[in-house]
C-alpha cells in the first residue's frame, strides 16, 4: 500500500488495517480550491498537519465546506518537497490516546503544498494567485515565535529586515518580507480584506505577527517603495485583522515505535526524513487527542466556520484570560515544575513521572490547590474541565514521548508567568496570603537546586539551555531569588522569599535529600 492518491483508492486495504479514509471527492476538492480558495496556512509542521488539517479535514467530512487548504513552508523547502508532493499532499494522523487506543487517519484535506520561494517564479505566482483572489478569507501561521523577530532587542531593525525595506515589496527575501509582499499584492489587487491569524503558542501572538507586518510596510511607505495607502489597509480592521489566538496541542517529531506500527501495516513510503535543515519529517504525524483553538472572532472577509469542530470563536479579551488560565495555572506550572524535579530525580519522560506518587501529587495538589484559587475563568472553559484533562489524559499519556529536559529549557523566561503571576494574584487578595502557598516556594527553591546540575544521587546532569544560565550560577541563591526579571516580582516583599530559601538549604542538605524534602513538602500542601 502506498500514501497517494491511487494508493488509498485502495479503499478495502486500509479499512481491513483500521484507517479513517476521506469520504469526499479530493479532486473535486481541490478544483474548487483551486478557483476559490479560503484559508492559506504558512507553516508546513506537524502541528499544522495534525491539528489545523484535520480540523478542515473534518469540515470536508460533514460537507460544512468545499474548500480545502493550502500550506506554504518559507522555512525549509524540503518538507514540501520530499514529504507533501511525493504523497500528493496525504498524510497519516496518529493519534495517540491516554486509555492505550490508537487512531489512524489519512488527513486528505490539504489539497496544495506551495514553496515561498522567489527565486522559483512559478512557485511564487502561485502564492501571489492565492492573495489576489477574492474568496481568500484567512492567512494563518504556525512559523515559531522566533519568526515574527524583525528588529533585535535593543529595537534596531536586523539585516535581512533592513535589506527588505530598502529592496522594496518586489525584492524582499525574508521569511516575513516575503509574506508582507504578498499582502501589498492583495492590496493592489483591490485592497482585499483578509484575516491575518498567527496561531503560534505565544502570547498575543496577532501583535507580534502586526508589529512585524507593520515594519516593513513603514519602511516600505517611508522609502517611497510602496503606496501610502498600504499603511491605511493594514491598519483598518475592516481591511485586514490580526487576531490573538491561544493554541494547545503536542505533537512530538515523528516517533519511530508509530513508524514500525504503520510499517506491519503495510504502508510502504512512510520513512522518516531529515532534511538539510535537520527537520524531521514523515508523511505521518503522532499528536494527543486533546486540542484547544481558541480565536479572537475579527475576520473582514468571513470566516471559515471552525466552530462547528470545536474551535471557539470569541472577543480578544476573552482569548487572553484562556492563554492565562493555560500558562498561569492549569498547564504551564504543572510542566515546569516536573521537569524541574523530573531532572533532579533523574527522570526521562514526563509520563514516566506521573506514576511517582510524590510527583503526581504535586502536580495534582499544585494545580488543584494552590493555582485554582487565583486562576483566570475565561467562561468559555472551564479551568477544572481543562485542569482534569492536562492531569488524566495528557501528563499520563505513555505515548507522548515528552522529556523534563526539554520542559527546562529557558526555566528562568517561564518563571515570571508561570509563578510570578499567582503570587502577585495571592497578594492582590484581602483573603488570601503566600503565607498559605507550600508548593509555588517549594518548585522556586527546586530550580535554585537544580542550578547545581547535580542530581539526588549525587551524579552530575546537564543542564538545559538558559540564557541566564551563567549568569545565576555564580551567585549565592538569596541574590538569586532578589532578581525580580525572574520572578516577576519581588519574593522579598512578604516572607515568600525566605520561605523559599530556607526549603533549599533542606534540599542540598546531602543524597536523597531532594525526594525526602519533595514528600515532605507535598505532603503537608495535601493535608
Amino acid at each position: 500500500m502506498f500514501l497517494t492518491d491511487k494508493g488509498i483508492s485502495d479503499v478495502n486495504g486500509y479499512k481491513e488495517r483500521g484507517y479513517i479514509l476521506p469520504n469526499y471527492d479530493r479532486s473535486a476538492v481541490r478544483e474548487t480550491t483551486k478557483k476559490a480558495p479560503e484559508w492559506i496556512h504558512f507553516g508546513a509542521g506537524n502541528i499544522f498537519r495534525a491539528f489545523q488539517g484535520n480540523l478542515m479535514d473534518r469540515l470536508l467530512e460533514s460537507g460544512d465546506s468545499k474548500t480545502g487548504l493550502l500550506v506554504c513552508e518559507g522555512f525549509d523547502y524540503e518538507i514540501v518537497e520530499k514529504m507533501y508532493r511525493p504523497h500528493d499532499d496525504l498524510s497519516v494522523l496518529v493519534t495517540l490516546k491516554a486509555d492505550g487506543t490508537i487512531e489512524k487517519k489519512v488527513i486528505g484535506s490539504i489539497v496544495g503544498s506551495l514553496i515561498l520561494d522567489k527565486e522559483n517564479a512559478a512557485e511564487f505566482d502561485k502564492i501571489k494567485t492565492v492573495f489576489a483572489k477574492p474568496s481568500l478569507k484567512m492567512a494563518s501561521f504556525t512559523i515559531t515565535e522566533k519568526g515574527y523577530v524583525v528588529k533585535d532587542p535593543n529595537g534596531e531593525l536586523l539585516p535581512a529586515t533592513k535589506k527588505d525595506i530598502e529592496a522594496g515589496p518586489e525584492g524582499a527575501s525574508s521569511y516575513m518580507g516575503k509574506i508582507v509582499s504578498l499582502l501589498y499584492h492583495r492590496f493592489k489587487s483591490g485592497e482585499l480584506p483578509l484575516a491575518f491569524v498567527s496561531m503560534d503558542n505565544c502570547s498575543h501572538n496577532g501583535d507580534k505577527l502586526f508589529d512585524a507586518v507593520y515594519t516593513f510596510a513603514e519602511g516600505w511607505v517611508k522609502a517611497g517603495k510602496a503606496e501610502e495607502g498600504f499603511l491605511s489597509y493594514i491598519k483598518d480592521e475592516k481591511k485586514v485583522s490580526f487576531p490573538w489566538s491561544m493554541i494547545d496541542k503536542i505533537t512530538p517529531r515523528p516517533d519511530a515505535k508509530v513508524s514500525e506500527m504503520l510499517e506491519r501495516d503495510g504502508i510502504d513510503d512512510l520513512k522518516t526524513v531529515v532534511t538539510g535543515k535537520n527537520t524531521y519529517v514523515a508523511p505521518f504525524v503522532n499528536a494527543e487527542e486533546t486540542e484547544y483553538l481558541v480565536i479572537e472572532d475579527k475576520f473582514p472577509n468571513g470566516k471559515v466556520p471552525l466552530d462547528k469542530v470545536g474551535v471557539i470563536y470569541t472577543d480578544r479579551e476573552t482569548v487572553d484570560k484562556v492563554e492565562k488560565m493555560k500558562v498561569c495555572t492549569c498547564l504551564n506550572p504543572l510542566h515546569t515544575a516536573l521537569a524541574i524535579y523530573g531532572c533532579l530525580l533523574g527522570f526521562t519522560s514526563i509520563h514516566d513521572e506521573m506514576d511517582d506518587e510524590d510527583l503526581k501529587n504535586l502536580v495534582y495538589t499544585l494545580g488543584h490547590k494552590e493555582g485554582m484559587k487565583v486562576v483566570v475563568n475565561p467562561g468559555v472553559l472551564k479551568p477544572e474541565d481543562f485542569l482534569e484533562a492536562v492531569l488524566k489524559k495528557r501528563l499520563p499519556n505513555p505515548f507522548m514521548p515528552d522529556t523534563p529536559q526539554r520542559i527546562a529549557c529557558d526555566t528562568s523566561q517561564k518563571l515570571p508567568i508561570r509563578f510570578g503571576e499567582t503570587i502577585k494574584a495571592y497578594r492582590l487578595r484581602d483573603d488570601l496570603s503566600t503565607d498559605s502557598l507550600i508548593l509555588v516556594p517549594l518548585v522556586l527553591a527546586g530550580w535554585l537546586r537544580y542550578l547545581k546540575g547535580i542530581n539526588d544521587n549525587g551524579e552530575p546532569f546537564e543542564l538545559s539551555p538558559d540564557p541566564m544560565l551563567d549568569k545565576v550560577r555564580g551567585m549565592d541563591a538569596k541574590d538569586v531569588l532578589a532578581l525580580n526579571e525572574i520572578f516577576g516580582c519581588d519574593l522579598f516583599e512578604d516572607g515568600l522569599g525566605f520561605k523559599v530559601l530556607s526549603i533549599y538549604e533542606e534540599l542540598i542538605n546531602g543524597n536523597g535529600a531532594v525526594r525526602e524534602v519533595l514528600h515532605k513538602y507535598v505532603l503537608k500542601a495535601m493535608a
